[in-house]
């Protein structure tokens, strides 16, 4: 049901996963690597305030590495209890306990030159544990298995959500749109393509666009709608390609 398609579309995302190679294997011998991960972290969640989960979709190493092994995934059906809140939820109080845990053990090195590598170590442990599970779900399942609870994914919809109630993101933020709903002929590629497996064609809103959370706009149904009709816009670029169409249909 679901096809293997071209997911890389930018030297960032086809070699982003040699940065989690680097922090999840070189932080065995050189730990600080992975206060890396701190930066990363970061950088989603400012990312998503203007921009819902853009990073997942285009800059994340984890995301690189899961999409290259698109070629050996049995890319079947994401299972649904990993997308429930549940998993989601529950994952991300696991995640946030267990680093609070960790961190709190090795604050007693604070003021030491061992504080920074036992800081590091946590990290980068974390990112290969990541790389690991999320790897063999990948293999076994689908790519974005992983992203599906991911708790990274759960802080950048948090972060988004705050971001579209405080209208940060209302004109940066861009979202699956087709020229016209009365072209989609519902082939249903969009979904069969989609690393999420979400179904835009049949869920495009008012104003022709695709508005979930939870798409990472890495234009994959873009680059293999068969009719060319999709695009990646805002909410006001979306609302004028409506009413051109609309005068179109008018003459």
């Amino acid at each position: 049901m679901y096809l293997k398609v071209n997911r890389m579309f930018t030297s960032l995302r086809k070699y982003g996963w040699i940065f989690t190679v680097i922090i999840a294997i070189g932080g065995r011998w050189e730990p600080k690597l992975g206060l890396a991960v701190l930066f990363i972290m970061a950088g989603l969640t400012m990312t998503s305030l203007f921009m819902g989960r853009y990073w997942c979709g285009n800059i994340c190493p984890h995301g690189s590495l899961f999409d290259s092994l698109l070629p050996i995934s049995k890319n079947k059906k994401i299972p649904e209890f990993l997308k429930s809140k549940a998993a989601i939820v529950g994952f991300l109080l696991f995640f946030m306990l267990n680093i609070f845990r960790k961190v709190s053990a090795v604050a007693s090195y604070w003021g030491t030159y061992d504080f920074l590598d036992k800081l590091g170590f946590i990290f980068s442990n974390t990112y290969l544990v990541v790389m690991i599970v999320g790897g063999l779900l990948a293999v076994f399942i689908t790519p974005r298995t992983w992203c599906q609870f991911c708790p990274m994914g759960t802080m950048q919809k948090a972060s988004h959500f705050i971001g579209d109630k405080i209208g940060l993101s209302k004109k940066t933020n861009k979202r699956i749109t087709i020229e016209s709903i009365d072209k989609c002929i519902s082939c249903g590629k969009c979904e069969k393509v989609c690393p999420f497996q979400l179904s835009p064609y049949k869920n495009f809103n008012e104003n022709n666009q695709f508005d979930d959370i939870d798409c990472i706009q890495c234009s994959t149904c873009i680059a293999n709608c068969p009719l060319k009709i999709l695009s990646l816009e805002n909410t006001r670029q979306g609302k004028e390609y409506k009413k051109v169409y609309e005068v179109d249909q008018n003459y």
